[in-house]
């Protein structure tokens, strides 16, 4: 019952007009951040952080989770319409998002991603109000190993994305992985496959080489196409009622792989220095894993768009859940986020609960209300964003292609990652042509540091020795679990050969 009334005191605090706007203002500049290919949540709510001083802490924080939750939603518009990831969460939303659009089905993937999202965030937020404490207190007891092995259960769970052979698959990987290895080394400080070149210390960002592959490698894929084929428009985008009410029957049908993916979000996102993006992925590998129809995927398969949507949201608000009641921020967007608290004079930690009530419960009410008006906001504005496909390709393939550009260059403002995106968008045409998959390159490149990172400092505790992954109880039915997954598709491959011999036999 004390709960209940101080989430009352909270939806008080929320209701207030001064919070309602600043609300609705945040979630429209969090949509258009999320529109805009490398900008980000991350980057949107540390620019518009010095406003929050005109106004009180309970309304600060909630102008910049609006910001947030914007981003969230505003990064499934350009991945499903154009195959540009607005934010690295969403690029898992691309293998499927992207060819139901091309199949005529945008304003189904559309309808379908954002009730994904509300339904992530709400089931995120009675989390966050049931088991704040208990959960922070128990993500204290992940250590580098722990993390280790959630980063390979992500991997394993990608295993299978790759359609062709499990060779190409294994490549994509490895060439990630690689890329995530030039600059400087994690632990001496060493540069490492720089050639000697000056601009390669910083190493490889994420977003300049996604959105060339996705984006610009994508154009010359669709223009080649489009060139052969004397077609004019091959996107055709008609949405109504009746797509928003087929988005909610999506939801129904699978309710319980959206809430499971949730779930999952949850957990990742508390983890701290996870976030929103290794969620999305892991609940992409996870649905395709143990979905009846694993074949659909990367072919417009609309559960492919509605759980790394839920998982990503979900994780997006897991991630406060460390930052207010340790300290710890659980995503970039949750340590700037803390930097605004300590700016307001406030200390994160169990006494901010009782010490600033309103505050605290104030964020949590914020997490249901803009989940909700984010969504109708949305919904609302999906005819108009869908009816973006109706542009002449003539005319709207050089404004995307700035776009890339732009987006690539304000991300740390250097003409490097500008010949990134242009490089990168050749090599993504080059793959795809000899039927290479992206998708596990992707994976690779979003988690590769932070699994390069949690795997020395593991072998570092562990004095080198690798069975420190197997000997805390943790990470070992983690790292247990990751293996099966990696050896499943071998197991596959066993079977169909030994019923192949017996057929041959008959």
């Amino acid at each position: 019952m004390e709960t209940i009334g101080h989430l009352m005191m909270g939806f008080g605090v929320a209701f207030q007009p001064l919070s309602l706007l600043m609300m609705v203002l945040g979630l429209l500049l969090g949509l258009a951040v999320g529109v805009l290919p490398g900008l980000g949540g991350t980057a949107g709510v540390a620019l518009l952080l010095p406003l929050t001083v005109l106004v009180p802490p309970e309304v600060a924080i909630i102008f910049l989770a609006a910001i947030y939750w914007g981003a969230l939603y505003g990064g499934v518009i350009t991945s499903v319409l154009f195959a540009i990831p607005g934010e690295p969460w969403s690029v898992a939303l691309i293998f499927d998002g992207y060819p139901m659009a091309k199949q005529g089905k945008s304003g189904l993937a559309l309808s379908a991603a954002f009730i994904a999202s509300f339904v992530g965030i709400v089931v995120a937020a009675l989390i966050f109000v049931a088991a704040a404490m208990p959960l922070a207190l128990f993500a204290l007891k992940f250590g580098p190993p722990e993390m280790f092995a959630i980063m390979l259960l992500a991997f394993s769970t990608f295993v299978g994305l790759g359609t062709g052979q499990p060779s190409k698959t294994l490549v994509s990987t490895a060439f990630g992985l690689l890329l995530t290895a030039v600059g400087l080394d994690l632990v001496t400080g060493q540069p490492r496959l720089t050639f000697g070149q000056i601009s390669w210390l910083s190493g490889y960002h994420f977003v300049p080489i996604t959105i060339g592959m996705f984006g610009i490698g994508e154009i010359m894929i669709d223009g080649e196409d489009r060139f052969n084929t004397e077609i004019k428009e091959v996107i055709h985008a008609k949405v109504g009622i009746k797509d928003m009410k087929e988005g909610l029957k999506a939801i129904w049908a699978f309710f319980p792989q959206t809430v499971l993916a949730s779930l999952m979000g949850f957990f990742v996102g508390v983890l701290p220095g996870t976030g929103a993006t290794p969620a999305s992925f892991l609940g992409y590998g996870l649905a395709k894993q143990y979905s009846k129809h694993p074949e659909r995927y990367g072919h417009g398969a609309i559960e492919g768009v509605i759980a790394p949507q839920a998982a990503a949201n979900s994780a997006g608000t897991g991630s406060l859940l460390p930052m207010v009641s340790l300290g710890i921020p659980g995503s970039p967007t949750a340590a700037v986020l803390l930097a605004g608290l300590y700016m307001w004079g406030l200390w994160p930690g169990p006494r901010l609960f009782t010490e600033q009530p309103v505050f605290v419960w104030g964020l949590i009410a914020s997490l249901f209300l803009s989940g909700t008006v984010c969504l109708i906001i949305c919904m609302v504005g999906v005819p108009a964003l869908a009816a973006i496909m109706r542009v002449p390709w003539g005319m709207l393939t050089p404004t995307i292609i700035i776009a890339c550009f732009i987006g690539s260059f304000v991300m740390r403002n250097i003409m490097f990652d500008v010949w990134c995106t242009l490089i990168f968008g050749w090599i993504g045409y080059v793959m795809k042509k000899l039927k290479y998959p992206l998708a596990p390159l992707a994976v690779a490149l979003v988690l590769g540091d932070m699994t390069e990172r949690f795997f020395r400092q593991s072998l570092i505790m562990g004095d080198g020795n690798p069975m420190v992954f197997f000997d805390r109880p943790i990470s070992k039915w983690f790292m247990i679990v990751a293996i099966l997954l990696f050896a499943f598709p071998v197991f596959q491959l066993v079977k169909a050969k030994v019923k192949a011999g017996k057929a041959q036999a008959a």
